[in-house]
């Protein structure tokens, strides 16, 4: 059984193409900050593309938050 929250995020991955965009986004982020991750030494430049996935990452979590809120308050 899904919660409320769980429902919304569904239901815009059907209907909302921004969202849609931003989860895909977000899991390939996710994908190459696995790869960074698995590896047992990270040069510098390594290190500098980590940050930046991980703001990247970050960033795109906080928007789709905000299209889930904004859903909920219309229903």
């Amino acid at each position: 059984m899904s919660t409320p929250t769980e429902a919304v995020r569904e239901h815009l991955m059907v209907g909302n193409e921004e969202y849609r965009r931003l989860r895909e986004e977000h899991a390939r982020y996710k994908s190459q900050l696995n790869a960074l991750s698995a590896k047992s030494y990270l040069s510098e430049e390594e290190q500098t593309e980590e940050l930046r996935l991980k703001k990247l990452k970050l960033r795109l979590k906080d928007q789709m938050e905000l299209l889930v809120r904004q859903a909920q308050s219309v229903h």
